[in-house]
């Protein structure tokens, strides 16, 4: 080729890495979803999402990962001054127009290490032994405590307690509104694991009542050897249900738990081996290549092709979600996905089917690409029928679950990167390598049926609804 005719296709040539990089102003990337209203949250790294009916009102209550090194403390637009990374609350009543109302300050500290990233809320009219007249949230601070706050005006919290002593770690926690029972994540002294599980009575949130540890046999104090997979959430399904749905591990040698929860709460505390296995009603260990992030019970489910079988019509399911920690798909871990676990006989819980989206040019565009989090909400509006998945870089996906045998794509969105959206950086050849792009974090939806998705670097929150064939297997108008 010429010299001079090579010079001028260069700018046509460039190779799919820089090619496929998001820019300040491109529009976002949807199939059946829309954008209904966002917020900047500040410009702060957001985790959790929890929607909360709040009187006539919604609020959102969003937690944050801690800063950067290039803004350890951004700036709360509210009071004019800068503040450690914390609890974001707004009111989503109307979606369109999302109204920043407050941000709490967390624990000093970058990324995983300060902040206050996990929350949770009850009201006191549900809560046994609660002041009726009030609304609670729970909250982790940094990796250091938990902390309760009276949020009955959510404009102008205030702490109520801390709970916790010389904790290695917090992190996805889960609180029965109707029975005061909280799983908390933590790293309890003696414990050889940076996270376990600390299960506490919340049902009076001014005097919290430690019922007892848990954790996998091998991580509790006093073993040795080789120690097993920590501790990232758990999910309950209360008084009712009965039963517990524990996730190890997070991108390699994930475990499912099914515990009864009578027996959690009322066996013998002290954590011997024998103790530890008596709540355990089933156990999955899933490939050392995968974790188990979230583990979503999708409950009882009838598969419309097995209807005419004599056994087994209707199936006991959970959906497990990985997450992915390497950026552009790197060295380091393999490809993390969704998986549909068939739980009828809890002895004995299998993998029945997967999902992933077409991986497309994701892997160049920078950051990480791979699942993350599921929405949690059991409301009516979704259950069964639909599950959203955030996917890093390829945003928040729609799964049809009305067959989980058959999981099938229904419709995705991924936000537009602003001026706020943080880079992600890997090593070439010894050099910094950093693009932007979307790091959509996590996900929630509301009984209304609006979706929220938060993005892990710096983007916001995206309040999203459903259109076309996602929106009719929802049943919405």
């Amino acid at each position: 080729m010429p010299r001079l005719l090579a010079l001028a296709l260069a700018p046509l040539m460039l190779s799919p890495a820089l090619a496929q990089q998001q820019k300040v102003g491109d529009p976002p990337e949807a199939s059946n979803m829309r954008l209904v209203g966002m917020s900047d949250l500040q410009a702060r790294s957001a985790y959790q999402p929890t929607i909360h009916r709040q009187g006539e009102r919604t609020i959102a209550y969003i937690g944050h990962h801690g800063g950067t090194p290039d803004v350890p403390k951004p700036m709360n637009k509210l009071t004019g001054e800068p503040e450690f990374n914390g609890t974001s609350i707004l009111d989503v009543t109307d979606p369109a127009n999302p109204k920043y109302l407050k941000h709490i300050p967390g624990l000093e500290g970058n990324y995983e290490d300060g902040g206050a990233q996990m929350v949770r809320v009850c009201d006191g009219a549900t809560l046994p032994n609660a002041d009726k007249a009030k609304t609670y949230m729970l909250r982790v601070f940094g990796g250091k405590a938990h902390e309760v706050w009276d949020v009955t005006n959510p404009a102008d919290p205030a702490l109520i307690t801390r709970i916790g002593e010389g904790l290695k770690d917090t992190h996805k926690n889960w609180w029965e509104c109707d029975s005061g029972i909280a799983y908390l994540v933590s790293g309890a002294p003696g414990w050889r694991t940076r996270r376990m599980m600390q299960v506490y009575d919340l049902s009076d949130p001014a005097h919290p009542k430690h019922i007892r540890d848990f954790g996998l046999v091998g991580q509790q104090p006093g073993t040795d050897g080789t120690v097993p997979t920590e501790l990232h959430g758990a999910i309950s399904t209360g008084p009712r249900g009965n039963r517990v749905y524990v996730g190890y591990g997070t991108n390699k040698g994930g475990v499912l738990q099914i515990l009864d929860r009578e027996k959690l709460l009322s066996s013998a505390k002290e954590p011997t081996p024998d103790n530890l296995r008596a709540p355990v009603a089933g156990e999955l260990h899933m490939s050392p290549l995968v974790g188990a992030h979230t583990t979503y019970p999708l409950g009882k489910m009838r598969i419309p092709e097995f209807a005419n079988d004599k056994f087994g019509a209707e199936r006991d399911m959970v959906m497990i979600v990985d997450e992915s920690l390497v950026n552009e798909c790197g060295s380091g871990e393999s490809r993390q996905m969704v998986w549909f676990v068939d739980a009828t006989i809890e002895k004995f819980p299998m993998v029945v089917s997967n999902y992933t989206p077409a991986a497309g040019d994701f892997c160049e565009r920078g950051g990480r690409f791979g699942a993350h989090s599921s929405n949690e909400s059991m409301a009516p509006v979704f259950r069964g029928k639909l599950a959203f998945v955030t996917w890093f870089n390829a945003g928040v996906r729609a799964i049809d679950i009305r067959n989980p045998y058959r999981p099938r794509e229904t419709g995705y969105f991924i936000p537009a990167i602003t001026e706020a959206t943080d880079k992600r950086c890997i090593k070439v050849n010894g050099e910094d390598r950093c693009k932007i792009a979307i790091q959509s974090n996590n996900v929630e939806t509301d009984e209304r049926g609006y979706i929220y998705v938060v993005d892990r670097a710096n983007t916001g929150l995206h309040i999203l609804e459903l259109t076309g064939e996602a929106r009719a297997i929802a049943g919405l108008n």
